[in-house]
């Protein structure tokens, strides 16, 4: 059994947490980024670095804390509480951990240390078209010309690609039919030629980006890690940030039931408060089942990490954590739309933010649909 008991630092860490959301991060300011043109605040994320939030789980040697997942998961979870926007998942735990892992001793030197002081945004560019999260989905070529990659293909729903100033690139360097090989992992700068970024129309959602590449010519010294086994390298980071993308959705999971305890208890209708009646306790029930069953899925995952747990173990934690935390989150907004009633579609509430940020969550690292077939897969591997 997981002890989720928090030391006296990480209670410590919690707290700090919790207090600069509430200060820098109000609904107001949310709602205001969400209908920014960028939906990127500087100033906010100016706050974030001067907190050194950017450095969590990077080496103390790149300028980083070294903290533990279960760590950078409470941040996570402090951020979701306060429905957060910030490039932080992609530019510091995704792309940090990748090249911290397999980049070069240069690469290592020369973005580390801007990614852990906030000077340098990297997105991850993964999904495509098809929009899937194996190995499988990806079609962007790299092919070799001489000591150079020629690269063309399309990264579609990009988070933070605009406000970025480098890209992880993973792209196919082999076609094969084994899963997970074939591809390799790219550093590339914003400037490159032939990189094309603009926002996805129609979405509701986070601002999310497509990224259009027409023969970006890449240099050897620009790849991360071997090449045509960027996906070793690749898939248990994902876990990780998937991880503690489940976090945020248990801190978005536990704003639900804050905000809907609170507003039951003051709504009065027929001379009474609406938390004395049977179907908005139900319906706060259902919120809380749902919020304790990520809570527990989510640092048993982030426990197995820190405690250093077969690969195949952790996996098969981590996948059942996205399953419980994107169904979750989803029927937790649904539930708290039922238990505000008609404030609830008030812009100036801003309970549809936590809407909003559950369905782009929902699929971000693969949907449940993706990790029942994953967890299965690993079961009987």
């Amino acid at each position: 059994m997981v002890d989720l008991g928090l030391t006296d630092a990480q209670e410590m860490l919690r707290n700090n947490a919790h207090r600069f959301v509430q200060d820098k991060c109000t609904r107001e300011v949310v709602r205001e980024i969400d209908e920014s043109e960028r939906g990127f605040s500087e100033s906010l994320w100016k706050d974030i670095s001067e907190i050194g939030w950017p450095s969590i789980v990077i080496d103390e040697q790149y300028g980083g804390m070294g903290s533990s997942l279960t760590d950078a998961g409470l941040l996570f979870e402090e951020m979701g509480w306060a429905c957060m926007p910030s490039p932080l998942h992609s530019s510091s735990v995704l792309s940090a951990l990748v090249l911290q892992q397999a980049g070069t001793a240069d690469q290592r030197q020369h973005y580390l240390p801007l990614i852990a002081d906030g000077n340098r945004i990297v997105a991850f560019a993964f999904s495509e078209p098809g929009y899937g999260w194996g190995p499988e989905s990806i079609h962007t070529q790299a092919n070799k010309v001489g000591d150079k990659y020629v690269v063309s293909g399309t990264k579609l729903f990009v988070p933070d690609a605009e406000s970025a100033d480098s890209y992880l690139l993973v792209a196919r360097t082999r076609a094969t039919d084994v899963s997970g090989s074939g591809l390799t992992l790219f550093i590339v700068d914003k400037e490159v030629p032939g990189i094309h970024v603009k926002e996805v129309s129609g979405w509701t959602g986070d601002k999310l980006y497509e990224i259009a590449i027409e023969d970006a010519i890449l240099t050897e010294a620009q790849v991360v890690g071997e090449v045509n086994r960027g996906y070793e390298v690749l898939e248990p980071i994902l876990d990780r940030g998937t991880a503690l993308l489940c976090a945020y959705m248990l801190g978005g999971l536990q704003q639900m039931a804050d905000m809907s305890v609170t507003y039951s208890q003051n709504r009065i209708a027929f001379g009474v408060p609406i938390s004395t009646f049977q179907r908005v306790q139900d319906m706060i029930i259902n919120i809380v089942n749902d919020l304790e069953a990520v809570r527990w899925t989510t640092y048993e995952a982030l426990s197995m990490i820190d405690n250093g747990a077969r690969e195949q173990d952790i996996a098969e934690a981590v996948s059942m954590a996205k399953i419980v935390a994107s169904e979750g989150f989803t029927r937790g907004t649904e539930n708290a739309h039922y238990v505000h009633g008609g404030v609830s579609v008030d812009m100036k509430y801003g309970l549809y933010l936590y809407t909003k940020k559950s369905r782009t969550l929902f699929s971000y690292l693969g949907d449940p649909a993706y990790h029942k077939k994953r967890v299965a897969s690993l079961m009987f591997d």
